[in-house]
Formats: structure tokens, sequence, C-alpha cells
């Protein structure tokens, strides 16, 4: 049987856009975290308001851990994916520094012993992103069998970085879109079916 040529190219354009993540250097990291803190604070101004989704950061991610302890003082109640089924959509536990977590069967810290939560936000780590909203993943199908599970529908904010842009994924019929996407550059919102720029930060004179 021959393979889907969608599913080919998305193995090696994932292949090609981790690498580049993970060879970023600490300093540029930090100062696209710092961005990206910038904007989702700015954006969204009522975020420490409500419950907001977040996940534990591997392979050079955006590492939202530093934004979510400081509103996290302002009110913000956060959690993270329990441990994940197969064919699943993931459930949430409560977040707070300190407590308690193990490695689930994809080597990724969860929460244990706090009461699961339904998030009204979801911060979705990126690998890839495209012009329509769309987001490129790990391949495990996890966060769009989410979103198109969860009750009441959650925001979806995608975090991740300008050069894992995309024109298209070639979205295929259970890719979730994104409400919004952010990036050490700027804040897109996904309206018509396009991203439109909402915020951008200034660049920086060389």
């Amino acid at each position: 049987m021959m393979d889907n040529p969608v599913t080919s190219w998305r193995a090696e354009t994932r292949r090609k856009l981790l690498a580049a993540r993970l060879a970023l250097d600490t300093t540029t990291l930090e100062h696209w975290r710092v961005a990206i803190d910038d904007l989702l604070e700015r954006v969204f101004p009522d975020l420490a308001q409500g419950v907001l989704a977040m996940y534990w950061p591997i392979r050079k991610e955006y590492d939202p851990r530093p934004l979510v302890t400081r509103l996290q003082a302002r009110g913000l109640r956060a959690c993270m994916p329990g441990p994940v089924a197969s064919d699943a959509p993931m459930h949430f536990r409560l977040w707070h520094p300190g407590i308690e977590m193990v490695t689930d069967a994809l080597g990724i810290a969860t929460p244990v012993g706090t009461p699961e939560i339904v998030p009204q936000t979801i911060l979705v780590p990126l690998v890839g992103w495209d012009d329509a909203g769309y987001r490129l993943g790990y391949g495990g199908g996890y966060f769009d069998r989410t979103l198109a599970a969860i009750e009441p529908p959650a925001l979806a904010i995608g975090v991740g970085y300008e050069q894992s842009r995309l024109s298209s994924i070639h979205p295929q019929p259970w890719d979730q879109p994104l409400d919004y996407i952010v990036t050490e550059r700027a804040a897109y919102r996904r309206v018509n079916g396009r991203l439109e720029t909402v915020l951008e930060r200034p660049t920086r004179a060389s």
C-alpha cells in the first residue's frame, strides 16, 4: 500500500522543523519566551481571571511556566493534561509549582493527585503552523481530539516560533484550527479561515 503523500510530507516537515528548533540557543529561547509572554498578557488581559490549560515544555518548546506562575498570583487557575490514553481526548488536572508530577507513557511530566477541571483557554504547543491557523504537532492527534471534544468549547491559543510558519499544513478532516497563534513576533487571530495580525512587536534595528 502506498504511503499517504500528506502523511509523508508532514513527517519530513516535522523532522526539519524540530531540528531547527533544537538548534536554537538558550539566549534566543529566553528572548522569545519573554516576547511571547508579553504578547499573551497584552492580547489577553483577562487571562488571570479564568482557567488556563498549559503544558510541560519539551524539545525547546515555548515555556509557559514563568507566565503561568505570575498569573497564578493574580488569581489564575492553571491545569495541565493528565496521563494520556491512546485515541482519547485529554483530561486536565489543576497544576501549581511544587505539586507531585509523574512521567506519562510519552515521557512527559503530568500532575497527579489534584482535581480534574475543564479549561476555558488552552495553550497549544506548535511544531509548525500555517496561514489558516492550523497546527502541525508531533503526530499523535491528542490536541485535535481534545479541541473537538471539549465542552464547553475552549479558546485555543497556539504558541510557537515564527521560524515554524508554513503556507499550509495541508489540513485533513480531523485537524482542528486554532483561534489564535502567538509567536515571538506577533499575535494572530483566525478570521474567516485566515490569520490576521492582532498585535505585532517592534522589530529591533540591526
